[in-house]
């Protein structure tokens, strides 16, 4: 294993150790979240009536793949976390995939939206453009991709946790090279000033081939 590999597998192997460990406090303080405003951001691209395939990724102990399925969607769960990929069937009774986010098997053409809400901002920037074609490549035409992260200008360990903090300029172009197009961002939570909104939420759709890098 090469450095970069063993850096990764690092990466993924602490940051998941503290969810497994920290998981219920994690639901505790996590499940009465007001995410209303993300939710009707995801599905607004979307004829109302429609029944979609989602796809929930780091969907943690399963509260927005619980949402969805309440809507009567068809939403699938995934999250790298062992004890999140079991709270979350208990509490949706949904599909959950355990896989990581560095090695995602996802079928083709497979979701007509994938939601990724406080998630991908643990991949490495240098892993990202991979992991987009890959969700790029699980969507169908036109599908809809939501990704909600902590804006910044840092990567790194936080605690036992890694991330990537990224702004807007920065998102769409990683967005934009995976074949995305931003349809909508805001900043959250909402209703604050700026300097008091952590939070970037972007909605993009798949428009065209991804590339790979």
């Amino acid at each position: 294993m090469d450095h970069k590999a063993e850096e990764l597998a690092l990466i993924e192997t602490v940051t998941l150790s503290h969810y497994n460990q920290n998981a219920e406090a994690y639901w505790q303080g996590t499940k009465d979240h007001d995410v209303t405003q993300n939710y009707a951001a995801f599905l607004a691209p979307f004829p109302i009536d429609k029944k979609l395939d989602i796809l929930d990724l780091g969907c943690g102990p399963g509260r927005d793949v619980q949402y969805f399925k309440s809507l009567g969607h068809r939403p699938v769960g995934l999250d790298g976390s062992e004890v999140f990929c079991t709270m979350a069937r208990q509490y949706s009774g949904c599909e959950i995939l355990h896989q990581t986010f560095l090695d995602l098997e996802l079928s083709g053409y497979h979701f007509d939206g994938i939601f990724a809400n406080a998630s991908l901002f643990h991949v490495p920037s240098l892993e990202l453009p991979r992991v987009l074609d890959k969700l790029h490549a699980a969507l169908r035409p036109g599908g809809i991709l939501f990704l909600s992260n902590p804006r910044g200008n840092d990567e790194g360990w936080s605690g036992q946790r890694y991330g990537h903090f990224i702004q807007l300029d920065t998102s769409v172009r990683f967005l934009e090279t995976a074949g995305f197009s931003v349809l909508n961002h805001y900043y959250r939570p909402l209703g604050k000033a700026i300097e008091d909104q952590p939070w970037l939420a972007i909605v993009a759709q798949a428009v065209a081939p991804g590339i790979t890098i």
